[in-house]
């Protein structure tokens, strides 16, 4: 253990690559949780829109939405958030779910819904490619 600062001091590439690891391991871990919303899977979606009446939010684009979108979605573009909050507000004891393109923005969209009261939001793991890897259905706005 005497010679562990000597280690550190020859090879500090090394320590550092291995701390950067180690914190983004942890951040993987526990990032969800520091959030504020709780990641799902496309299954626990399921069973949350069909057992709970889970209301589903897409803050991808308006163009996105249209050309493919979780049935029943809610299509609310995160730049729009904050002027249509009130829309949402009636869905404030209910389970939501946000999903977006890569899982990114819906979490900062559910951070903020969860500081807004909501009292039950989900965030949908690895966004809609997530949804289209299960092979789950999709709809277009036509």
């Amino acid at each position: 253990m005497e010679r562990l600062p000597e280690f550190i001091s020859n090879h500090l590439f090394l320590v550092s690559l291995f701390i950067s690891l180690l914190m983004l391991l942890i951040w993987n871990l526990y990032g969800g949780v520091l959030s504020g919303a709780k990641q799902i899977i496309p299954a626990e979606l399921t069973r949350l829109i069909n057992r709970e009446s889970a209301v589903v939010i897409d803050v991808r684009s308006e163009d996105d939405y249209k050309n493919n979108h979780i049935l029943h979605a809610i299509n609310m573009p995160d730049k729009e958030l904050e002027a249509n909050s009130p829309k949402l507000d009636k869905y404030k004891k209910q389970a939501l779910i946000v999903y977006c393109a890569n899982g990114a923005d819906s979490t900062r969209v559910a951070r903020t819904l969860a500081t807004n009261g909501f009292e039950q939001v989900y965030c949908l793991k690895g966004g809609l490619p997530s949804w289209q890897n299960a092979n789950l259905p999709l709809t277009k706005e036509t």
